[in-house]
């Protein structure tokens, strides 16, 4: 009769039990994966870097830098041996004066068909194949992204500032069980001078707070109660602001066909002590590391290493051997026309046993149609043709 429990056991670590709001490390974690094979396979070194749809995620105030009128960016990808999907789509426009843009992006990471066994055990302890069905347990976030170009270099030939700010909406839920709702605000910096750059990303400055609801059926609460687990009723989660900061450099000027830039990024956050390379009470640094290589922007060849950190050996009994650790990726993309085709290959960052997964994401830019017009001043004379002499003989 265990089979019954089992279900249940499943999903416990999925609830926040306690009342109260909890302030802890590795809250919404889905929110900081990254998104996008080219930010994915640079280590996630891209704060200074983006400057196009994927700006909604990884610095609004990139989106000042979209070369085209309007880019729509997809992603897909999926972890843990593909139990896990984790998509996200994202549109981004100019607004008319070309100096602001908006954007909309999506984010769902979730695992599917999860099985629901509570009644597919009968009383007699026979299995009843239509009681048992499938849920599901995910993570959404949708954002809206503003951004505008500033004056504050105006003076300044090559450089040039924006700023960007993301709302955004999140929504959790684990089957009809419970559901959690959570919002909160972003703020972005970026400057380009030269062949410089440098961008600062602020995620969740206001606190964002999660708040959930639980709809446990009366046979559900009585496995809680015969597992020895509390009953949830009302729970907060609490997400602590945390800094994304990067500075680049181009290594060759523009113009030229081949380009190389490299991007040194870190991650500061202020949840608690957490498994970084710099780990301390409030906050821990966790460095990134991203180069880009490309030829007349057509090929690129992406690397990066992200999540470092010292851990002890697992073979090690006095626990005083420590090794170091990253994780890794690699990435290639395309460009055919108006659709970039970007893909990464990075890992989970297991110390044992390293779980890797395909990353594929599309860019697709959209551009008005220049319209052919005329200033009347400049249009070209066209010769009128002499009048013909009159018919009509005229009377002296």
């Amino acid at each position: 009769m265990k089979i019954r429990n089992l279900h249940i056991l499943s999903f416990i670590t999925c609830f926040p039990l306690a009342v109260n709001a909890q302030s802890r490390i590795y809250v919404n974690e889905y929110l900081n994966i990254g998104v996008g094979a080219r930010g994915l396979s640079m280590g996630g070194a891209q704060s200074a870097a983006t400057g196009d749809v994927y700006s909604t995620y990884w610095n609004p105030a990139g989106l000042a830098n979209m070369q085209n009128d309007a880019e729509l960016g997809l992603m897909h990808a999926e972890y843990f041996g593909g139990i896990s999907k984790y998509d996200f789509g994202a549109l981004a426009m100019k607004l008319k004066d070309k100096k602001r843009m908006i954007g909309i992006s999506f984010i769902r990471f979730a695992t599917d068909n999860i099985p629901y066994t509570l009644d597919y055990v009968q009383p007699d302890g026979s299995f009843d194949d239509s009681k048992l069905k499938a849920i599901s347990a995910g993570d959404y976030a949708f954002t809206f992204s503003y951004a505008q170009q500033l004056d504050w270099f105006k003076h300044k030939k090559n450089t040039e500032a924006s700023l960007g700010a993301n709302a955004k909406v999140l929504y959790r839920n684990v089957g009809s069980m419970a559901n959690a709702w959570g919002a909160g605000l972003d703020l972005g910096l970026k400057i380009r001078s030269g062949q410089w750059q440098f961008g600062v990303m602020a995620r969740d400055i206001t606190t964002t707070i999660t708040s959930w609801s639980f709809h446990l059926t009366e046979k559900e609460k009585e496995v809680f109660n015969k597992t020895g687990n509390e009953i949830p009723i009302k729970s907060y989660e609490v997400m602590n602001p945390r800094l994304n900061i990067g500075i680049g450099y181009h290594f060759l000027k523009p113009k030229k066909d081949f380009q190389l830039y490299t991007e040194l990024g870190a991650d500061l956050t202020t949840d608690g002590k957490r498994q970084a390379l710099i780990s301390g009470k409030p906050i821990s640094i966790d460095p990134r590391l991203g180069l880009e290589a490309s030829y007349k922007n057509t090929i690129f060849l992406r690397g990066g290493i992200s999540n470092m950190y010292q851990t002890g050996d697992n073979t090690d009994t006095t626990n005083r051997n420590k090794y170091f650790v990253f994780q890794p990726a690699v990435g290639v993309g395309f460009k055919i026309k108006q659709l970039h085709i970007d893909y990464a290959f990075t890992s989970l960052n297991m110390q044992d046993n390293p779980l890797y997964s395909h990353v594929v994401s599309l860019k697709l830019n959209f551009n008005k149609q220049k319209k052919n017009t005329v200033n009347p001043r400049e249009a070209p004379v066209v010769p009128q043709p002499a009048p013909e002499p009159s018919a009509t003989p005229v009377k002296p």
